[in-house]
């Protein structure tokens, strides 16, 4: 049997190490499984038929979920989410609240990405003037989003932001709405409407758990190789000095 001698501080490295790298790959492996579950309802949810505004609110998971809406959009308003791309391009998302007729409700709705290639003139849009009945979709943030602050010395419209809380949005306009955005699908009052469900997909997330676990196959077999590196010239040492000694 090989004798094995790492040292204390190899030893100490590894045993930091190892836990870590190998806790990582499996959080990634998880995370991987909750975007394929995410994307599977997503599927599943998008498939099927609209249902009436007035469900909305009794629905105790909303996330996806296709909604019908009939009402009209506040124009002034309008909220420009800020650092958005497309094919490359930067440019804005833009959200207006829109008023339910069914419910009376208000409703946070984007309705698309629009370009801002030049940041020196404020993003080009027109709003509807008039009654819609649109299709949108139910989008839960996966994350906490930054709040929106209502400033009552200013009173600048349309407001810039990198993002969105509706609630926030209705308390500072003093209105009743919804606590989620809504994302209207492709229509005569859209612009480019379509997003990435999640920003990452399941198979970056497999690829960097198999990389955590290479790098921790990769410090334990360094380990086990200069474990056994320093006992064998650790014996070949006291074997030369044994033979000077006779």
């Amino acid at each position: 049997m090989k004798r094995f001698r790492p040292g204390i501080i190899p030893t100490l490295v590894v045993a930091l190490l190892l836990p870590l790298l190998v806790s990582l790959g499996f959080w990634q492996l998880s995370r991987g499984a909750e975007k394929s579950a995410l994307l599977q309802s997503y599927a599943e949810r998008r498939a099927a038929e609209p249902m009436a505004s007035t469900e909305l609110q009794h629905t105790a998971d909303p996330a996806f979920r296709r909604v019908h809406l009939h009402g009209q959009f506040d124009a002034g308003h309008s909220l420009l989410l800020d650092n958005r791309q497309r094919d490359g391009k930067v440019g804005v998302e833009l959200l207006q609240p829109f008023h339910d007729q069914a419910t009376g409700l208000w409703l946070l709705v984007n309705r698309g990405w629009l370009p801002w290639p030049d940041r020196r003139t404020p993003p080009q849009f027109t709003t509807p003037d008039t009654l819609l009945s649109l299709d949108a979709w139910v989008y839960v943030p996966p994350g906490a989003t930054f709040q929106l602050h209502a400033d009552p010395n200013t009173r600048t419209w349309p407001k810039l932001l990198t993002a969105i809380d509706p609630n926030a949005l209705w308390k500072a306009l003093d209105r009743e709405g919804y606590a989620y955005e809504l994302r209207a699908e492709t229509g005569p009052a859209t612009y480019q409407a379509d997003w990435p469900v999640v920003a990452m997909g399941p198979e970056k997330h497999l690829a960097y758990a198999v990389q955590w676990f290479a790098l921790a196959i990769a410090l334990f077999g360094l380990y086990l190789y200069l474990g056994w590196h320093n006992a064998k010239e650790k014996h070949h040492g006291s074997g030369h000095e044994s033979t000077q000694h006779v």
